[in-house]
């Protein structure tokens, strides 16, 4: 991994000139079925990326209230993207579509606007959230034109532990995050998917926040090695 980094091609990633940085993002796109993928420099910038990049000031987040979002990112939900999360009692991240049927808001004047569905898978008690829960509230949020984003900082272990592929689990969200260091051994970084648009948008809110890398590639190539080694050696972690 050091080699890797220390030989890298980088150019400037802001231009997206960077050719390892494409390299990355073009697989980890791959990796977990989606069009297009945003390196950024932790999971933590990832979830709030996405929340400003799928939100309008002033919506409402449905989300378990144990999740990493809720408990472990400094109140950067309402600081950021200046929403509002509505959390829902769950058990190691589990909730019902009861659950988010008793709290969508959406046509009266005086409540904020339900604007988006957020998961973690795996989540961060250890547990895995089952594929039919995933496809139930998937299925849930697109009757309603609402995306879910999910934390999946772990997801290659989610797969692994499901005896899934982890676009098994990415096909039941709009947007992915998930973290190249953890499990995967990275140094730093994670990566963002969705579709091409909506990685558009966070292309230009990643510049905003202040996460826009110029050189990046050195860090992108520990990422690669992440992805082309790192995730089949994960079943020894769980052993």
């Amino acid at each position: 991994m050091l080699d890797a980094m220390v030989k890298a091609d980088v150019g400037d990633d802001v231009y997206q000139d960077d050719p390892t940085t494409r390299q990355l993002e073009e697989l980890a796109a791959k990796m977990v079925g989606k069009d297009a993928a945003l390196f950024v420099p932790s999971g933590t910038f990832g979830n709030q990326l996405a929340l400003i990049s799928h939100t309008d000031r002033g919506d409402e987040v449905l989300i378990p209230e144990s999740n990493h979002i809720v408990m472990h990112e400094v109140g950067a939900s309402a600081v950021i993207a200046g929403v509002q999360l509505r959390c829902i009692p769950d058990v190691n991240g589990r909730i019902t579509i009861k659950d988010l049927q008793r709290r969508f808001r959406d046509g009266d004047i005086h409540n904020p606007r339900t604007g988006l569905i957020c998961l973690e898978n795996a989540h961060s008690s250890g547990k895995v959230i089952p594929l039919s829960d995933m496809k139930e509230i998937f299925k849930y949020s697109r009757s309603l034109g609402i995306p879910i984003h999910l934390d999946g900082a772990r997801i290659f272990n989610a797969a692994l532990a499901l005896k899934i592929d982890a676009t098994d689990i990415s096909q039941s969200c709009d947007s992915v995050m998930f973290c190249l260091s953890k499990g995967l051994c990275a140094p730093i970084g994670s990566i963002l998917a969705g579709s091409k648009f909506f990685i558009d948008r966070a292309r230009k809110n990643r510049k905003l926040m202040g996460g826009g890398l110029r050189q990046s590639g050195y860090l992108a190539a520990a990422g690669i090695i992440s992805l082309e080694k790192m995730v089949q050696r994960l079943v020894v972690d769980h052993e």
